[in-house]
């Protein structure tokens, strides 16, 4: 039996050295979660990286099958915890299709600010993780401070830190309270000033510049090939972004712009969710001008069921594009069959891509800015 590998699966080697393998995880800080990347090296550079998953798998959607629909919203903010409140949202966009249910304006304001809230969360997150891998740990302390801010917002609203479990429907389970608006007010004045302190600390610093500049390069071919989205893929020089591509609520009658960036290097990844931070301020700056103080908040109520049919919907969380796939085969409370297409998967595939030849210090740059949450992967 040949033991041939297919061409240009494996690198050619140059050297007489000999090659022996790493592992790195399941338990390693770097790796943001329970992820074992097998490297196989030659002295320090990398040949090879494969990455090991299901380590926490839940089967989440195998249960969905013996859930209701409205229990598997809750279900959809324990996959990625950073993007709950926007994985809320998905799952319920899909479910608004079969009821064939709108969402009042007031509703759609509250749905977009609270979007944008959590992607500002979850980009703080990544900034303290990118500084806190290089070193950097005052950024770790710097990007949680903010995120706790906006987590006292969504405790406030949803009456829950990190899973929301708020959306429904025809809109979201409660109004929100008169103190929203001054509080979201009070933090994008705070942001704007502190974003200046953020930039100075990693943007220009020599440190970040040497090891995130040229390194783990990803080409636009192939983070279309892979199937990447969000700021991976526009990094790397593809503008695409759902809130433009495919606009849902109220994103086509707001004003911003989608970052793209050209070298797809990790600096780019680094630079684009900064730019992102500020686009969303931007949007939520508008809300807040905007945001309708009467009218309904929410549709009437009615019993979440769904036609026989098939029902999908897809929108932009912080990480990427996140899609729903429901089928329900009848007309009842509980789905056939619920598939979700999460943004980590794809971009953890293509690890091996951009970490050959480089070195394992390198490899921790290129992980914390592909930014993955492993138990959205391994729902």
């Amino acid at each position: 039996m040949s033991h041939q590998l297919p061409p240009g699966f494996r690198l050619e080697r140059k050297s007489n050295t000999e090659e022996f393998f790493i592992n790195m995880g399941p338990q390693h800080p770097s790796t943001h979660g329970a992820l074992r990347l097998t490297l196989r090296m030659d002295g320090e550079t990398i040949v090879e990286v494969v990455p090991h998953f299901g380590y926490i798998h839940r089967g989440m959607e195998k249960q969905a099958e013996s859930m209701s629909y409205l229990q598997y919203i809750a279900m959809s903010d324990r996959q990625d915890y950073l993007t709950a409140i926007q994985n809320n949202l998905g799952v319920v966009i899909a479910l608004e299709k079969g009821m064939n249910v709108g969402v009042p304006l007031r509703g759609e304001y509250i749905r977009v600010m609270l979007q944008e809230l959590g992607r500002i969360a979850s980009h703080l997150v990544f900034y303290g993780c990118f500084g806190g891998d290089l070193g950097g740990q005052t950024c770790l302390l710097f990007g949680f401070k903010e995120r706790e801010m906006i987590h006292d917002i969504l405790e406030e609203v949803t009456g829950s830190r990190l899973t929301t479990n708020f959306f429904r429907p025809g809109g979201s389970r409660y109004d929100v309270p008169d103190t929203f608006i001054p509080r979201v007010k009070a933090f994008l004045d705070h942001m704007e000033d502190t974003m200046k302190d953020y930039e100075r600390f990693l943007s220009k610093n020599i440190i970040v510049l040497e090891r995130s500049i040229g390194i783990g390069v990803l080409s636009k071919e192939d983070a279309i090939a892979y199937g990447c989205s969000g700021p991976v893929l526009r990094a790397s020089g593809v503008n695409f972004d759902v809130r433009r591509a495919n606009p849902y609520s109220i994103y086509d009658q707001l004003d911003f712009d989608v970052p793209v960036f050209h070298n797809g290097d990790c600096y780019d990844r680094y630079k684009i969710r900064i730019a992102e931070i500020h686009e969303s301020m931007k949007i939520l700056r508008q809300c807040v001008e905007k945001f309708p103080t009467e009218g309904p908040w929410r549709s009437k109520e009615k019993p979440v069921r769904l036609p026989v049919g098939r029902y999908y919907s897809e929108i932009e969380t912080a990480k990427g594009l996140y899609a729903t796939y429901v089928v329900a085969a009848t007309t009842g409370e509980k789905p056939y069959r619920i598939h979700t297409r999460g943004p980590s998967f794809p971009h953890i595939a293509a690890i091996n891509k951009m970490a050959q030849g480089h070195k394992i210090s390198d490899l921790v740059t290129i992980m914390a800015t592909l930014d993955p949450v492993i138990p959205e992967i391994d729902r």
